[in-house]
């Protein structure tokens, strides 16, 4: 009887472990190997974030929001700055190529305006961060390409005012590790 039980028991945990591993969050994948003919659950856990103060934590969430919430428009910058960069090669003289510009400028003024008016500062930073991720090229860069040198200046002295820097470069292995394991997170579905 207690054989039939602990065989039970056993059956149970691994119809559950497969269960879990078919929808569950927390690890990558898991794999069965086969020693001696006994089938051994291998699960790759996924590494976990351990915070000494819960302000820590907050903050390490409320860096998830931000880039949950702009990640997306730094990949549609760009997508829209490789579809631009074609097409202004395309394009056959400057009067052309300002004139395409000032209507994509139009287009990504209407589109993320009211996206960019409800952005917070930590969500402005990251977004910052991520379109030189996505584009090799600072948002500073990019306005001075694309709208000129006064331009960029003007909008640099304005972020400065209220804390923020468009020539603030992303940096994966320094400073801005976390952003990056959280997007490698976002892009795995795991967020």
């Amino acid at each position: 009887m207690k054989k039939r039980l602990a065989l039970l028991l056993v059956a149970c945990t691994a119809a559950l472990s497969g269960a879990l591993a078919q929808g569950g969050r927390g690890f990558l994948r898991q794999e069965w190997i086969v020693e001696r003919g006994d089938s051994i659950p291998l699960v790759h856990i996924l590494p976990v974030c351990v915070f000494d103060r819960p302000a820590d934590l907050r903050r390490y969430q409320k860096l998830v929001r931000a880039v949950k919430r702009v990640y997306p428009v730094a990949r549609a910058a760009r997508a829209k700055m490789a579809e631009m960069e074609g097409e202004l090669l395309r394009l056959p003289d400057r009067k052309a190529q300002k004139a395409y510009i000032r209507e994509v400028y139009r287009q990504i003024k209407e589109e993320y305006t009211p996206v960019a008016k409800h952005m917070t500062r930590t969500e402005g930073r990251v977004l910052l961060k991520l379109i030189d991720r996505e584009t090799d090229y600072t948002a500073y860069e990019v306005l001075r390409e694309f709208r000129g040198g006064f331009v960029a200046g003007f909008w640099q002295g304005v972020s400065r005012i209220f804390g923020q820097n468009l020539k603030s470069e992303y940096d994966k292995e320094g400073e801005d590790r976390i952003i990056e394991q959280i997007v490698v997170y976002y892009e795995a579905g795991l967020l």
